[in-house]
């Protein structure tokens, strides 16, 4: 989770470092556990979806920004649901909002659900066989397209009660994992981080 400028001489095998400079060190990320393994989360899923060999400046840009964030926000989760959905978008994956991903037909409030397999919002009639599928709120649908349009500056301005943001972490996961084709490690020890820091209540009941 640092910033830096290398000056590289080309090898005949591998490049050789001859020269460091520091740009960015984000200390407010690393003076934090919790704000750390969230920092690493994000490094792990650029290194996940960034294609090797390849630049990709918005990514780059994004992972900038939101780390930037993360140290200077209480709501560091905010960053982390923005960070996910724009990391879809840039990388050519992100998930259809606004229509069915079956019929196309526009989306509106309704019982409708949310396939990361097929792609996205699937409308109430359309039941695409085997296509994992999973209860989409409209408070949610609204949540997810509000993200999309905004800047970051403006998501975090949002104040999300807990479930609601757990629900659309669990989407944005869930896409995320079907991607990746594998799980993030790194969120399973943000996740042991953040229940530690609520206490007891938060994870089994000891006696």
């Amino acid at each position: 989770l640092t910033r830096v400028e290398l000056a590289l001489a080309q090898g005949r095998n591998l490049d050789n470092v001859t020269q460091a400079q520091v740009l960015d060190s984000f200390a407010q990320v690393k003076a934090s556990l919790e704000a750390t393994s969230r920092g690493l989360y994000l490094a792990e899923l650029v290194e996940g979806f960034g294609v090797e060999g390849g630049g990709s400046p918005a990514l780059y840009s994004l992972l900038l920004e939101c780390l930037s964030a993360l140290g200077s926000t209480a709501h560091s989760s905010l960053v982390l649901l923005y960070f996910q959905l724009h990391l879809l978008k840039h990388s050519g994956f992100m998930p259809e909002f606004y229509r069915c991903v079956e019929c196309y037909s526009e989306i509106r409030p309704s019982q409708h659900r949310f396939s990361p397999t097929a792609g996205g919002v699937l409308c109430k009639d359309c039941s695409p066989s085997g296509k994992l599928a999973m209860p989409l709120s409209l408070e949610v649908l609204k949540v997810l397209r509000f993200l999309d349009r905004s800047s970051l500056e403006e998501a975090m301005k949002l104040r999300l009660p807990q479930s609601l943001e757990k629900e659309v972490w669990g989407l944005l996961q869930s896409t995320v994992k079907y991607w990746l084709e594998r799980d993030v490690r790194s969120a399973a020890f943000m996740h042991w981080l953040h229940t530690e820091s609520l206490g007891p209540a938060a994870g089994t009941t000891t006696t």
